[in-house]
């Protein structure tokens, strides 16, 4: 079970689901009953998040909108948690509201939604699940060197070699970092992905760090049947890393030690 932290880190909870479109003649992808399904999709939501907000991406034409997300349904106005839409596309969004057994929730009840909304389910081809975390720490990446930061505070340890710098007339402090890593999981079945960049948070340079696990193609569970299974499994994943990595000192100020 996740440990609750008094000044946690997470900037956003994204859960992702989408589908199999349609080839059009154009060789874009569309999805058919997309209106259909949209309508129908609210109304059963809309008793846990009734208000509506019609994105600029709606303005898109259905043929060349293809998972991009246009429709959005809060809980309450300008507050999170919230629900997209879009062809081919829901996702599910939270921020510090979030609270895991909330949100399993949350996805539980917007998945047997999805199915239930939608007119042709012989056409609702599953095909990608993620759940992903974005996290943030504060560190002033202009004037202190991230990649001790990193090694340090979370145990990573990735650095361009010194001999680079000698002679070059450039400074070893980079004003920027990108760092991808995926990996293959076997529970559940799929990638998880570590990222972590350079950044802000709250208007002030930070450590951004990503954790997604994505399920895709012959890796994806039977849904909706096993699909609390998969979500648990995901989840028990990135919390296992999220823990080990900032296991130390970043726990204790995450905590309010």
């Amino acid at each position: 079970m996740s440990k609750i932290l008094q000044h946690k880190p997470l900037l956003e909870a994204i859960f992702e689901i989408r589908w199999q479109l349609v080839d059009f003649k154009t060789k874009t992808q569309y999805e058919p009953s997309y209106k259909l399904l949209l309508g129908r999709f609210f109304d059963r939501i809309q008793s846990a998040y009734p208000v509506y907000e019609q994105l600029a991406s709606a303005n898109i034409p259905d043929e060349i909108a293809e998972y991009i997300v246009q429709h959005r349904f809060r809980a309450e106005k300008d507050k999170w948690p919230l629900v997209q839409i879009g062809p081919g596309i829901v996702t599910v969004n939270s921020t510090s509201d979030y609270v895991w057994n909330d949100f399993k929730t949350r996805l539980l009840f917007v998945l047997k939604e999805l199915f239930e909304a939608h007119p042709k389910l012989d056409e609702l081809k599953i095909n990608k699940l993620s759940l992903r975390y974005i996290d943030a720490v504060e560190i002033d990446y202009t004037s202190e060197d991230i990649h001790e930061f990193l090694r340090k505070f979370m145990k990573i340890e990735v650095k361009l070699p010194d001999e680079l710098f000698r002679d070059s007339n450039v400074a070893n402090t980079p004003c920027s970092m990108l760092q991808h890593f995926v990996f293959e999981s076997s529970s559940p079945k799929g990638r998880i992905h570590l990222r972590f960049s350079t950044g802000l948070k709250e208007g002030k340079p930070a450590l951004i760090w990503e954790t997604n696990v994505e399920s895709a193609g012959d890796d994806l569970p039977a849904i909706p049947k096993d699909f609390e299974a998969w979500l648990d499994a995901s989840h028990n994943l990135t919390d296992d890393w999220f823990f080990k990595i900032i296991e130390g000192d970043l726990e204790k100020r995450f905590s309010g030690e």
